[in-house]
């Protein structure tokens, strides 16, 4: 049976240090929402339809239908969820890894799920979804809003597709504030979900890890415990949020910081996430784009790794580059 939506603003939220403003929620049929979506702006859409053949997605629909291969699932001692690249754990010699990995079938993560104890380690599944899953997921699958979608993609000059993937995580978890370098469709299928996002003009609010770092696109900032005297230009941050429920779609565009968190509800929240590639390089006008100086600085700091090939020497490189000279 698919769960009855709660209007957003019956949580008890907590609130943070930096004011932050409402995103709007909007049908697809309002001009404002379009438009939103074309200007990269962020904005709830309340009727898509865009999962709704998959609102009857629970646990045990899952566990029976999903099929028998393995899912990726994180496990974290904490509520904190926080990507990071194995491929450069090399780089940083002191980094340890916020959290582990396990594949495991659906049912093995139901069953370590139910038998969670506060205080215990946390779970969160993060898988994409293909054509192995079982007939049933398949026909759901088959029966999103491909069209809608679709239509947004082409009119938004989004590139290709790049993966659907599934969510499924406890109450109460957080993925930390970061950034992609995709455009975005968030569509929530069963409880609830906080989002705070910023937008790529607060880059230097937001403190990302060094491009070589394994938590590149982190933030380092704690957003729940901010440290001032570290990270100062964070008291300049100022945010825009909501809470999606079942059938909303939040539009997240690429560059945009976001923090997620996981409301009390079910016990869990299910998610499928819409990906698509940057489309065909936009006419370059002056002055840029935020999201184009962005992506014009990680290039050059790709670059700058690249040559000298040794990340101990980044940090000393970009301070001869800007200290007392731009600073």
């Amino acid at each position: 049976m698919a769960e009855r939506s709660k209007e957003p603003g019956s949580f008890d939220l907590k609130q943070f240090s930096f004011p932050t403003e409402q995103i709007p929620r909007l049908s697809i049929n309002d001009p404002e929402a379009s438009s939103r979506i074309s200007r990269a702006l962020p904005v709830v859409l309340t009727d898509t339809n865009l999962v709704t053949s998959a609102l009857h997605w629970d646990l045990d629909y899952l566990s029976k239908n999903i099929g028998d291969g393995e899912f990726v699932v994180h496990i974290s001692k904490n509520k904190n969820f926080q990507y990071f690249d194995d491929k450069k754990m090399t780089n940083v010699k002191e980094f340890r890894k916020p959290s582990e990995k396990q594949d495991m079938k659906f049912s093995e993560f139901v069953e370590k799920l139910h038998q969670a104890k506060p205080g215990e380690d946390r779970l969160y599944l993060q898988q994409i979804l293909h054509d192995t899953v079982g007939k049933k997921v398949i026909q759901d699958f088959l029966g999103f809003n491909w069209r809608w979608v679709t239509m947004q993609q082409k009119d938004n000059n989004f590139g290709e597709m790049t993966s659907n993937l599934l969510l499924v995580g406890m109450e109460g978890n957080v993925t930390p504030g970061h950034y992609d370098e995709q455009e975005n469709f968030f569509a929530q299928v069963r409880g609830y979900k906080r989002f705070i996002l910023f937008p790529p003009t607060q880059f230097a609010c937001m403190y990302p890890y060094p491009i070589y770092h394994p938590c590149d696109r982190q933030s380092q900032v704690d957003f729940e415990n901010p440290d001032f005297t570290k990270f100062p230009k964070f008291k300049e941050a100022s945010g825009l949020e909501t809470v999606v429920g079942p059938g909303d779609v939040l539009y997240i565009p690429m560059y945009w910081w976001h923090h997620v968190q996981s409301l009390p509800s079910h016990g869990y929240t299910i998610s499928v996430t819409f990906w698509y590639k940057a489309g065909q390089s936009e006419k370059i006008e002056y002055p840029l784009k935020p999201k184009q100086k962005v992506a014009m600085m990680r290039n050059i700091e790709k670059m700058i790794h690249q040559a000298l090939n040794d990340s101990s020497e980044m940090p000393e490189f970009m301070s001869n580059m800007t200290l007392g000279r731009y600073t």
